[in-house]
Parts: C-alpha cells; structure tokens; sequence
C-alpha cells in the first residue's frame, strides 16, 4: 500500500526547472554590479629605486670620507647632535636617514694667516672630537682599526674615525707622527707640506710615507701635486686615498690608483646630483669599481648641490645610480667595502712593516726645504 505521506520524489523536469532559477539568480547578481568609476585614479607609483637604495645602504652603509664637523664643532657654544641640529649639516638622526655607517672627521684646522697649521690646534680638535663622541653615547663611537669599524656597525653605532690631519702641523717630526697615532690619528694629508710643494716629493716625504706605512696611517693625496701623487703611489707599500679631491685626476694616475687598490672619493659638491653622479660614473669607468668611494664634505662652507643639502640625502644619490645601471655589487663597495679594504690593508701592510723596521729617527734637511 502506497504511503500518501512521503515527500514527492523530483522528476528531471524539475531539476532543469532549478538549474534555470539558478541561472536566472546569477545574472540577476551580475546586474547589480557598480558602475566603473567615470575618472580612475591609478595606484600610486611605488619609488623603486629609492626603495632599493635604503635596503643597500642598511646592508652596506656608507663611510663617508670627510666631514668638516670638527673644526665647526669648536666654533659653536652648544648642540645637540643625538636630538639634532638644524644649524648643522650633520647629526645623529640624519646620519641614521642618510644610512651612514661611519665619517671621517677632519682634524684639518682653518689654517692661520700666516705660518702653516699648528700642531696644538689639531690637538684640540681631537681632544673636541673624542668629548663629542663621549657625549653621543647612542649615536656614536670612536674607531680605532677595522675590527672596531665591524664591531660599532654591529652595535648599531656611527664610527668617527680620526682624519685626515693636515701634515704641516706635525712639524716636520714623525716623533710627532707617532704621538698623534697613539691618539687616534689614522689618516694625514701631505698636500701644503715644505717637502711635497716642489717637484714632488722630498727626501723626508719619502722617510714620512715610510713611516706611516709602519704605523698603519692612511696616505692621503687630496690635493697633491701631480709628481707628488705619481711618486707617492709608486713608493707606498698601503693603499692610498684621496679623501676630498676637488680637481679630476688623470686617466694614468687613475690607472695607477687602480694597482695600488686605493680609493678616489668624489665629494656631494658638484653643481647638481647628476653631476655628482657623472664623477663617479668616469672614476669607476677609469680606475675600476674597487676604486671609487663617496666623501659627503658637510660642513665644509663647500656649497652642495638643492638634492644633496645634508648627510641625510645620501640614499638620493645611490638611488641615481642604480637608475644608471650600477650593479648592486658595485654600489655596496662605493660605500662600504671599497674603504674597509683599503683600511684592513694599510693595518697588514703596517704589521709586515714592523717585523723588518724599526721607528725612523730620521729629520728634515737641506734637500727637503
């Protein structure tokens, strides 16, 4: 007997039935779709390569190859480089903006009227300088060797590295060279010395360049004459530099830069960034990248060019270059480890030196004056 209470069992008819509800449901909410927007606004263009620069340079900071803070430290009654200082060109939060890992600070002192630079003058700027990084216990550190660069970049410090001191103000004495290394001093200019202004260089130049290679002091040419750079690079045992070198080089003293394994820094002073840009682009065509590094010379009374106003625009320029094709690669030893090399060499160069030689007594004479 047939239960008249069960559910009807549904016949193919009605499945096609539902299948077309659903259709009709369907195109139903396709008709409800918003109209498109009569003026789309296109998504904000992401700054790559600006982008790209902050990720290298928190990798690969920079070391900025001369800073003229010191001598206008000396100048000012007060700041505050850790909270920051608009009268400046440098502080502590732009350093961090700029992604800077380390500086040269100049202990090149305004020179006098008359008479070269005084010893007791680059004194009180390194005795300013070490005060200063005592008071930026967060921001800053004092770099003696390599292995202190490695260990206040791993600390999440800015390194001060003492130099480049003018080489008139040692007097003529590598006694006085010797003092000023026990200090901190790790890199001299030899340019405006007695011994280098005159065809090159002289007998107690080439006793100074000796010694500072036994020491582990940079050798620095910015500024030099040409015979004085071409017989400096041909006696030096250490890589040399050229920290703030205003005039362009010469395609054979490039070349010769590049066998020594020095570095040419090109200063943030030229009209514009592009042209910033252009000098790096013919130091590494020329001496090759391993050889070209970037000096920021803030706080120098040099004018920089609207993009490059202060420390902290470093990542434009980096940004500029790898728009210009720079391999990565490349990038990371302009600003790192083209001058970490030149620094771990001179210090292996100084160690071979001292097992064959002891401190020179040697003084100037008549063949230097």
């Amino acid at each position: 007997m047939a239960d008249h209470n069960a559910a009807p069992v549904p016949t193919a008819v009605d499945d096609l039935d539902a299948l077309d509800d659903l259709d009709a449901l369907e195109e139903a909410a396709d008709a409800v779709v918003p109209p498109p927007d009569p003026d789309p606004q296109p998504p904000a263009p992401v700054d790559e390569p600006q982008a790209r620069a902050k990720a290298l340079l928190r990798a690969h900071p920079l070391i900025d190859g001369y800073s003229g803070l010191a001598p206008v430290l000396q100048s000012m009654h007060w700041c505050d480089l850790e909270a920051g200082e608009g009268l400046l060109e440098t502080d502590v939060p732009r350093l961090r903006r700029g992604g800077v890992g380390a500086q040269f600070w100049s202990l090149q002192a305004p020179a006098p009227t008359v008479g070269a630079p005084s010893l007791a003058a680059t004194l009180e700027l390194i005795d300013l300088v070490r005060a200063t990084v005592n008071d930026c216990p967060e921001g800053l550190r004092l770099a003696l060797s390599t292995d202190d660069l490695m260990d206040i970049r791993n600390c999440g410090r800015i390194a001060v590295l003492l130099g480049p001191m003018a080489g008139a103000a040692l007097g003529h004495s590598l006694a006085t060279l010797r003092a000023v290394y026990a200090l901190g001093v790790r890199s001299v200019a030899l340019a405006g010395t007695r011994w280098t202004e005159s065809g090159g260089l002289a007998p107690f130049g080439h006793e100074l360049v000796r010694e500072m290679n036994r020491l582990g002091v940079l050798v620095d040419l910015s500024g030099c004459s040409l015979d004085t750079v071409r017989r400096t690079l041909a006696l030096t045992k250490a890589p040399v530099l050229f920290s703030h070198q205003s005039e362009p080089l010469p395609e054979d003293v490039l070349r010769s830069l590049r066998a020594n394994h020095g570095v040419c820094m090109v200063m943030c002073t030229a009209g514009s960034l592009p042209e910033t840009a252009d000098l790096l682009d013919r130091i590494r065509a020329a001496a090759g990248p391993e050889s070209v590094a970037l000096s920021g010379a803030y706080d120098t009374g040099v004018p920089h060019a609207a993009a490059l106003q202060d420390i902290s625009c470093v990542p434009r320029l980096i940004a500029e270059l790898l728009e210009r094709g720079w391999p990565e690669a490349d990038i990371a030893g302009l600003t790192w480890s083209n001058v970490v090399r030149v620094l771990r060499d001179t210090e292996f160069a100084a160690r071979a030196a001292q097992s064959r030689r002891m401190p020179s007594r040697s003084a100037i004479g008549a063949p230097d004056l």
